[in-house]
């Protein structure tokens, strides 16, 4: 492809992200046809198929790549637009991050682009082994992930270590763990779990030589998961960082005092940068370097 149609582009980006040509239409302000139009003479001049005509669309490989690209091209403008005497309207930044890390340090990072205001922000929260998938796909300009790998065309810098421990309330461990936790109680003992893609506690579980499935809950919220455990309904794998209030007053126990699970956290951003995202990666490491637990910081080079 000697030359990119940004037309064909836009209408590539909305398909996936409104997931229908019906709502992409709506979009951009142009008719149904039109959008297929320009996205099948993209795929012509490329060569290949960008989008899986299934429910939702979904964009291939290459349809990906060039969704990051397209997007880069909109920040860079934004940039610009950002620096005019009267920016024609607010830009937005899109980031993926971890639900613990929203529910607890995020904010205080995002005000440095907030406060004035800035710009507006899109934050999608998915589990931190999984964020970094965000970014491969071109939806968002950064993410925080547990894998210090970087995609290409990324940068990517250590953020600290969120450690988790197994809490829950007092009367519950007297009712479920009153002969502490072994194989015979987390057998029985009902336990919270955030989501679907959550291992934490299945990782907790294997390293006190627990390996075993255990019946429990789903409750995906960072606040409803702690405050489920507060409820009494189950034990779970909560962040020092949110609970430290409600260990120190006994609200709630430690189920196994000395024994934590340590999440290393990562910021990758793309390398395309303008002086809107390079406040927010500072603000970002600087607040996390707050909060987090601390080894020494590094840049990974470039993918």
């Amino acid at each position: 492809m000697s030359m990119l149609d940004y037309r064909g582009l836009a209408a590539l980006d909305a398909v996936v992200e409104q997931g229908s040509f019906e709502k992409a239409a709506s979009a951009l302000s142009i008719t149904q046809s039109a959008v297929s139009h320009r996205l099948r003479a993209l795929e012509e001049a490329s060569g290949e198929l960008l989008v899986i005509r299934s429910q939702p669309p979904q964009a291939t490989a290459r349809g990906h790549r060039l969704i990051a690209h397209y997007r880069q091209v909109l920040l860079l403008e934004a940039g610009l637009q950002a620096e005019a005497p009267e920016p024609a309207a607010l830009p937005q930044l899109a980031i993926a991050a971890n639900a613990d890390s929203a529910a607890t340090w995020l904010l205080e990072a995002l005000a440095s682009v907030l406060a004035e205001p800035v710009c507006r922000v899109e934050v999608l929260l998915d589990d931190q082994d999984q964020t970094l998938r965000q970014l491969r796909e071109g939806r968002v300009v950064g993410c925080i992930t547990s894998s210090p790998d970087a995609v290409a065309g990324t940068s990517v810098v250590a953020l600290g270590v969120m450690s988790y421990r197994c809490v829950a309330t007092p009367a519950f461990a007297r009712r479920w763990f009153a002969d502490g936790l072994n194989a015979q109680s987390v057998a029985v003992a009902p336990a919270v779990i955030y989501n679907r893609s959550d291992t934490l506690h299945g990782r907790y579980l294997a390293q006190m030589g627990l390996d075993q499935d255990v019946p429990h809950s789903y409750f995906p919220s960072a606040q409803g998961f702690v405050a489920f455990i507060q409820a009494g309904f189950g034990y779970g794998m909560a962040p020092v960082i949110q609970v430290r209030e409600e260990l120190a007053d006994g609200r709630l126990i430690d189920l196994a005092p000395g024994t934590q699970v340590p999440v290393a956290l990562y910021w990758h951003r793309w390398n395309i940068q303008t002086a809107l995202t390079r406040t927010l990666n500072d603000a970002i490491v600087a607040t996390a370097a707050r909060w987090l637990e601390q080894a020494p910081g590094q840049i990974i080079p470039d993918a």
